[in-house]
């Protein structure tokens, strides 16, 4: 179980342990977080792309993993970087941006995330303070470093240009979204996020995020897949969406009553 805080940043970047596993939770209920980071994750993303959280819920959601004893890391909406600053700022350790698409993303989401010299961060780290439990200044200096700042890389464009997001000063690492990818490079014809095409590619970005000595991560659509990622050597993995694992546990009980219900 992760109890160091403040120390995932390092512990992600040093790719400790085989990799990460993190929960990743849309529905906006802290008490569900909390159930599952209790749970032997090394951490939990909250997804507000697609998931319903606001940032009243999601600074909620932040605290209850990290009574937990864990980090959290936000997803944000596509574009919406003034929300990367203000999880940060509730004690979030880590941002992933969805469609980064080219250098300039990156650099505007940095700007967001990352305190001068690197970006322009505002301060105003309130909660964050406590969270790590760090005096403002000592919190100021060390901020760059405590919090991960990850582009998502889901389309052809961003392939095209993991190079030069990778080489923007800020980026600490890629999340390969599969499901997007591969809508993206079949040009909409196929929603396959485990096919052949997307192992070329993670392969690829794999290459790039070692050659510039950043982190990788993505996103498994179970256990299974993740832990093939993790074989692969990929740093941080998503082993599934809280709702799939409810309901599969769900359908894991009912059909072992069911099952012996019907024993003679």
């Amino acid at each position: 179980m992760t109890t160091d805080i403040s120390g995932f940043a390092g512990r992600l970047k040093r790719r400790e342990n085989g990799g990460m596993i993190s929960g990743w939770v849309g529905i906006p209920d802290p008490m569900l977080v909390n159930h599952l980071a209790q749970e032997d994750f090394d951490t939990v993303v909250l997804d507000m792309q697609h998931g319903m959280w606001n940032m009243e819920s999601a600074a909620n959601g932040i605290a209850y993993v990290r009574l937990a004893g864990k980090p959290v890391i936000a997803r944000i909406p596509v574009g919406d970087f003034a929300s990367a600053s203000r999880l940060l700022d509730a004690g979030a350790s880590a941002i992933i941006a969805p469609m980064i698409n080219s250098a300039d993303d990156a650099r505007a989401l940095v700007k967001a995330t990352k305190y001068p010299p690197l970006g322009e961060r505002s301060w105003g780290p309130s909660l964050a303070l406590n969270h790590f439990g760090l005096p403002a200044e000592d919190y100021l200096q060390s901020a760059n470093s405590l919090t991960v700042t990850i582009a998502m890389v889901e389309t052809r464009t961003a392939l095209d240009a993991i190079d030069e997001i990778l080489a923007v000063d800020g980026i600490d690492g890629i999340f390969v979204g599969p499901s997007d990818l591969s809508i993206a490079l079949s040009n909409g014809a196929r929603l396959a996020p485990d096919s052949a095409a997307i192992d070329q590619a993670l392969a690829t970005v794999f290459a790039r995020c070692r050659a510039h000595g950043k982190v990788i991560c993505a996103f498994g659509g179970d256990g299974a897949r993740a832990g093939e990622y993790l074989k692969l050597g990929l740093d941080l993995v998503i082993a599934g969406t809280e709702t799939a694992q409810l309901r599969a546990g769900a359908r894991t009980a009912i059909q072992a009553a069911r099952r012996i219900a019907e024993q003679d």
